[in-house]
């Protein structure tokens, strides 16, 4: 069974003390600093709890793609912290280029210990909301809240826009139609998110990370084409308070798969955004940055 965002069993995490940074003045770039050997970028911004933003996949993705609309509010009332996971953006890649959930969140972990941050809240965006749920199960200590966006629980049929995004080979063209199947307003794919998104996703080996979440078998001919998510049983552990953002019309990860995290989570809650994709964020950004915060800082206890 080919497994989207969760391939393998999750294991024993590693921790690391040493760190290093350097700061940079490129708009995607932001601080670096040195996880297992691999340089992470990421950009931070205010004072306060520690808030911890983690991006999607997809080709040229980057934490600045992400969360630059929403980072200004949130650091009104969180020191938020949004990186580029290994693979993606403007942080280095893994030597070996194998990368997989036990990775990512080993990555993440040590990336928390490197910052010196004992338990942070989490908001992820569709590999990120995977990759958070991961995280809370493999340390549900190190995790107060979730909120996820565009996440997928369980198995699924793959959609259209997943498929796009795993057989895509750059070109302006490519990138436009497929970036077109993220929104449910086409129109807020322009011409500069094409070119910039376009760049990054042509670099060397700008695609192996965002390969390994999809294997190739789920989009062969004569495939069934059944991927997972973070399964229901995982989801059913978690007693996090978690907040399901979802757009009706997504056509990447289906509302129903949110949905399933609603139903399976013990302390979750859910809301849905109509005439609204994949990027909650982007498209809602105003209701989500409103719903994020009376989630996020309602002074109840983890």
């Amino acid at each position: 069974m080919p497994y989207y965002y969760l391939n393998q069993q999750y294991s024993g995490i590693d921790r690391i003390e040493e760190k290093t940074m350097t700061q940079h003045t490129e708009p995607g770039v932001g601080l670096s600093i040195d996880v297992l050997g691999i340089p992470t970028n990421y950009l931070e911004a205010g004072e306060g709890p520690p808030l911890v933003l983690i991006h999607g996949s997809g080709p040229g993705v980057s934490a600045h793609a992400n969360w630059a609309g929403v980072m200004p509010e949130l650091s009104k009332s969180f020191r938020v912290i949004a990186l580029d996971c290994p693979g993606f953006g403007f942080s280095g890649r893994k030597p070996d280029a194998q990368y997989s959930m036990p990775f990512w969140i080993e990555h993440f972990l040590a990336f928390l210990d490197a910052l010196g941050l004992r338990q942070v809240a989490l908001v992820g965006n569709s590999f990120g909301g995977s990759l958070s749920l991961a995280v809370a199960a493999t340390a549900p200590e190190r995790i107060t809240k979730l909120v996820l966006m565009g996440t997928p629980c369980g198995k699924f049929k793959i959609t259209a826009g997943l498929r796009a995004a795993r057989t895509y080979v750059p070109s302006h063209d490519n990138l436009k139609a497929m970036l077109q199947m993220f929104p449910f307003d086409k129109s807020m794919v322009d011409d500069a998110m094409v070119a910039k998104r376009l760049e990054a996703s042509s670099a060397p080996d700008a695609l192996t990370a965002y390969r390994a979440l999809v294997p190739a078998s789920a989009v062969e001919e004569g495939s069934d084409g059944i991927i997972s998510g973070v399964p229901e049983k995982v989801v059913a552990r978690l007693q996090q308070p978690i907040l399901v953002l979802h757009g009706r019309e997504d056509q990447v990860v289906p509302m129903e798969l949110g949905l399933r995290i609603f139903t399976n989570a013990p302390n979750a809650q859910f809301h849905g955004f109509a005439s609204c994709g994949h990027w909650v964020q982007v498209e809602r950004r105003d209701q989500f940055v409103k719903a994020a915060l009376a989630f996020l800082d309602d002074g109840s206890a983890p």
